[in-house]
């Protein structure tokens, strides 16, 4: 007697102390709902959650989903349409802000899908274009389809690596030859962090873990992460350059500019004109935070 495989194995990883918001529009999609289950796996490290669902998981194929989010109830029947046109293993999407989220949390999800504010990483936060070559910059843990045994052969997520657990996971499948691709026709709506102090802690997380993820796949750093670092270097010896010559100031001068130019550009783009006054704030937040958070990776690790 033949057996029809199941599809589709969701696996959201839950914090102890979080309700799992998208468990509700996880189990309502437009989906046979023989073709796929829910699975939810508690506990504080999110990276063992996801390898622990994945080995209960059914389906073909695996989707993460976070728990703080909400997806469209076609999610899947997109996701099979594009496994099926497309030749790719590994698949994701945009983690996009939720239109009912707080003022400074949606102001911060503006900035962050903003290039000048998360360079490449902007793709992961916006509705980019279909990419079938993406990479570790263009897709997140939050929102992903990948094949099972793709997922066991890479042998899951690497459980000292939180925040920086995915994009080092996307980085060894692209180096093993597996294709990765993007579409932003998959997305999930993605809580935004409420509060100063969280988005700082964060970016700044997530700046401490990239110098962890390099060394441990024994790379170099790229120049481009480095940036925010030498930027706080360049903001604790302005003024003892200023004292030789003020032409020091002008990097500074063309910094805030740039800031109040994609400030303006974003408050056009999102038709919200309070964003305005927080995001020139929220763009050097999150450099600063991401600097630190490196170049404190740099002399722990």
């Amino acid at each position: 007697m033949f057996l029809r495989k199941m599809r589709f194995s969701i696996i959201i990883p839950l914090a102890p102390e979080r309700n799992c918001e998208v468990k509700e529009s996880a189990e309502n999609l437009d989906f046979g709902k023989k073709d796929y289950e829910v699975i939810i796996v508690e506990g504080k490290n999110p990276s063992l959650n996801r390898n622990k669902g994945s080995e209960k998981a059914k389906g073909e194929i695996l989707c993460f989903l976070d728990d703080d989010a909400k997806i469209e109830k076609d999610i899947l029947k997109k996701a099979d349409k594009f496994f099926k046109e497309h030749d790719v293993d590994i698949l994701g999407g945009p983690q996009l802000t939720p239109n009912d989220d707080k003022y400074f949390a949606k102001t911060s999800g503006y900035a962050m899908s903003d290039f000048f504010c998360t360079a490449g990483m902007s793709n992961r936060y916006k509705k980019a274009r279909v990419n079938l070559d993406a990479n570790e910059n263009d897709l997140t843990s939050a929102i992903c389809f990948l094949k099972k045994d793709v997922f066991k052969k890479l042998k899951g997520f690497n459980l000292n690596l939180f925040p920086g657990e995915d994009p080092e996971f996307f980085y060894r499948a692209k180096k093993k030859g597996y294709k990765i691709g993007y579409t932003p026709e998959i997305f999930i709506y993605h809580r935004r962090r409420e509060t100063l102090k969280g988005l700082w802690r964060q970016f700044f997380n997530y700046g401490f873990t990239r110098v962890k993820k390099e060394r441990a796949l024994g790379n170099k750093i790229n120049l481009l992460y480095l940036l925010p670092s030498f930027f706080i270097i360049y903001l604790i010896l302005l003024l003892p350059l200023m004292t030789l010559n003020f032409v020091f100031l002008i990097p500074l001068l063309i910094y805030v500019l740039l800031i109040l130019i994609s400030s303006i550009k974003q408050v056009i783009r999102y038709k919200d004109l309070k964003a305005a006054f927080l995001l020139p704030f929220i763009y050097p937040l999150i450099h600063l935070s991401y600097g630190f958070g490196l170049l404190k990776g740099l002399m722990k690790n």
